[in-house]
Formats: structure tokens, C-alpha cells, sequence
């Protein structure tokens, strides 16, 4: 018996190019402030010079592919950093696809520990720094903000949509460095232990590239195979500058 395929033919899931925010984050640990200075509401934070530069450089690759290996659909996160990469992207594609922004792939919402560094968190909030040494990155949840299973619970429901609205097609995901590692917390099936390892080892890059193919061998009814993890030939490739600083606010890996 022939089974109908769920899932997309080919997803790519990379983090937006670097911002402005990811500079003044680096900028304010580096003088050991409690505040990363920046004025603007992290969804509007824009891409930096360099960050420009790797989402040219990710989007010459994707349009350098054949055709039948480009996106058909390019979904990304509403904050501005992931709709420039996204919109670098599509422009150099050889078919005009849609852009579709998703609020769900939005940057995991840190609360009122919004803008603070490590320093400010402990300064500030010792006893949520306790909190979440105790309990670990996966499951705290600062006031006002998510958790990781706050992000992947969302994540699921994206999953939904790409499995209702995108089967058999090329999906592109442009989102942030948390909404990457959860989704392979979802398509590889992971627990705990496993994700934390994968954050441990090093943050994802900017522009990085990972990648899955539709495997119709793979589990019962086929699924997505992991085939490339934070890519970063497209940025090597063009000579663009390769970062990998964490989303703001900082946090002490656990």
C-alpha cells in the first residue's frame, strides 16, 4: 500500500543573519554592563553591516542551486533581522516564491529579563539566577517570558502547518537560534539531555544552514532526515564573516 506523503520534500532551518542586537550584547559583556544598549524593541532590531553581508552571502548560495533545489515557500519569523535575511533570500531565487511571516517562529521571549546581561541577571534578579541554575535552561521560565518547552510547544503547531500546507514541497525557515535548536529537538525526537548537549557544544551561527530531506525508507511512513547541521559553506564561500554570538539577553550555559 502506497502512503501519502506528510511531510515536506526538502526543509531548511537557519537562523537570521547577525544584528545590531547581537553587537551591542557583545559590546556590554565585554565592559561587563548589566544592560546591552539598544534602543529599539528586540522585533525591530535590524541586521548588522556584517550580518547584511551573511544574508547576501546565504542567498547568493540558495539562488545558485538548480532550481528544482530551491525553496518553494520561505516561512520566517515576524522580527525584522529574520524578514531581511528572508526577503535577501527570496530575491535571489530563479521563481518568485511567497515570504510568509509566522509569529510562532518568533525569538523566544526572555521577560523581564529582557536586555539584561549575565552580570545585570545576577545583579538584578539573584534569586531567578538560582532559580534557573536549579531547574536548567529546558524548563525556566523567566516572569513574563518562555521556557523552551514554551517555544517548542509552539514549534508544534508549525509542524502542523507544514506537515496540512506543505507536504511534498521545499520549505525554508528563517527564524532564531532557539527556534533551530528546537526544531531539531521535534524532527530528531529528542529529550532533554540530548538538547542541552547539542547547546552546550556551541551556539548556532548566523546563517547557518540545517538541512533535512523527506526519506520515504525512514521510520514507518518516511520522515525528515537530518542532512546538514549549521552549514556555513554559503558564508565561507563569498568570504562573509562567520558569528555565532547568543540571542540577548546573555545567559551562562547550563
Amino acid at each position: 500500500m502506497t502512503v501519502e506523503q506528510k511531510w515536506p520534500e526538502r526543509l531548511w532551518v537557519v537562523r537570521h543573519g547577525e544584528s545590531a542586537g547581537n553587537v551591542a550584547r557583545d559590546a556590554a559583556e565585554a565592559a561587563n554592563l548589566p544592560i546591552i544598549d539598544i534602543a529599539t524593541r528586540d522585533m525591530d532590531t535590524p541586521l548588522s553591516e556584517r550580518g547584511e553581508r551573511q544574508a547576501l552571502a546565504l542567498a547568493r548560495w540558495c539562488g545558485s542551486r538548480p532550481e528544482n533545489e530551491q525553496p518553494d515557500v520561505i516561512l520566517c519569523s515576524p522580527y525584522v533581522r529574520a524578514r531581511d535575511t528572508a526577503s535577501h533570500v527570496a530575491r535571489a531565487l530563479s521563481t518568485e516564491v511567497d515570504v510568509r511571516t509566522d509569529e510562532r517562529l518568533r525569538e523566544k521571549e526572555f521577560g523581564i529579563l529582557d536586555r539584561l546581561t549575565r552580570s545585570g541577571i545576577m545583579a538584578k534578579y539573584p534569586e531567578l539566577s538560582e532559580q534557573r541554575a536549579h531547574v536548567g535552561k529546558f524548563y525556566f521560565r523567566p516572569p513574563g517570558g518562555e521556557s523552551w518547552c514554551d517555544v517548542i510547544l509552539r514549534l508544534r503547531s508549525v509542524i502542523d502547518t507544514m506537515t496540512r500546507e506543505h507536504r511534498g514541497q521545499r520549505v525554508l525557515i528563517v527564524a532564531h537560534q532557539v527556534i533551530v535548536t528546537c526544531f531539531r529537538y521535534l524532527l530528531e525526537r529528542m529529550d532533554e539531555s540530548q538538547i542541552l548537549a547539542i547547546d552546550r557544544k556551541a551556539d548556532v551561527p548566523n546563517c547557518g544552514v540545517t538541512a533535512y530531506a523527506f526519506d520515504p525508507a525512514a521510520g514507518r511512513r518516511g520522515k525528515l532526515v537530518l542532512k546538514l547541521v549549521n552549514f556555513l559553506a554559503p558564508l565561507e564561500e563569498a568570504g562573509a564573516p562567520v558569528t555565532a554570538a547568543p540571542d540577548v539577553p546573555a545567559a551562562p550555559k547550563s
